[in-house]
C-alpha cells in the first residue's frame, strides 16, 4: 500500500485477535496501523499517516520521510574510475550500475 509517499512494510496476522498489523516501511519514526479486514487496514494505514503528518505539524516538526533514491555516494577516486569505465562498456549511467550492483547483492 503506498499513500502521500508512505509505503506499508510488512503486514502480520495475529489469529488470535484475528486482526492484521503492520509499521510503514523505511522511517526512524514508527508509524502503527491495523485492520480485521484489509478494508479496514487500508483505512487505518491513510488515517496513521495522516494522523502522524498533522502531529508533527502541530509540533512544528519535519515529518520523517521514506528514502528519495538519492545517495551521496563517497570513494577512492580509483574505485570511481573503475565503476565509470565498467557503466561506460555496459552502456549505462554510472548510478544505473551502482544501483544493479545493489540490486544483485545477496
Amino acid at each position: 500500500m503506498e499513500y502521500k509517499g508512505y509505503n506499508a512494510g510488512p503486514i502480520d496476522f495475529d489469529p488470535e485477535d484475528n486482526a492484521f498489523s503492520g509499521t510503514v516501511a523505511g522511517l526512524r519514526d514508527v508509524i502503527h496501523f491495523e485492520g480485521s479486514t484489509a478494508r479496514e487496514l487500508k483505512k487505518a494505514f491513510r488515517e496513521s499517516i495522516d494522523s502522524y503528518l498533522q502531529f508533527c505539524a502541530e509540533k512544528g516538526q519535519q515529518p520523517d520521510r521514506p528514502f528519495n533514491g538519492k545517495i551521496l555516494l563517497r570513494t577512492d577516486p580509483e574505485l570511481h574510475r573503475k565503476a565509470a569505465l565498467r557503466a561506460a562498456v555496459e552502456g549505462i549511467s554510472l548510478s544505473r550500475w551502482i544501483s544493479r550492483q545493489i540490486e544483485s547483492a545477496p
